[in-house]
């Protein structure tokens, strides 16, 4: 995968774990910090399939979201936090900090 590629997922898949994350006064997200973050990450063939099943998870909370599927939404959101332990503190750092960025701001696209 490319790095662009990778950073695109990252997002992708962060921006809805950062809602579920909601943990006050994290830092400001660099661009440096999400390089460092895919640098670990794809430079990991475990830390790699670690964060394809999140991606994966994702995609199947939003769905028993729009289902309404409180139980499973909740399920899912353990097995994301535990999956997301594994991709180590600079992960679970940078995921914080997304949480502060806009989306639609200048740093946020």
């Amino acid at each position: 995968m490319n790095l662009k590629l990778i950073v695109a997922i990252l997002l992708i898949v962060a921006l809805p774990l950062c809602a579920q994350a909601q943990k006050p006064s994290a830092a400001k997200v660099t661009k440096a910090d999400v390089q460092k973050v895919v640098k670990i990450i794809s430079g990991d063939k475990a830390k790699t399939q670690t964060y394809c099943d999140l991606g994966k998870l994702n995609e199947q909370i939003e769905e028993a979201d729009e289902k309404k599927d409180i139980k499973k939404t909740e399920e899912l959101s353990q097995q994301i936090d535990a999956l997301g332990k594994k991709l180590g503190p600079e992960y679970a750092a940078l995921m914080d900090g997304l949480q502060e960025v806009d989306p639609e701001s200048k740093d946020g696209k």
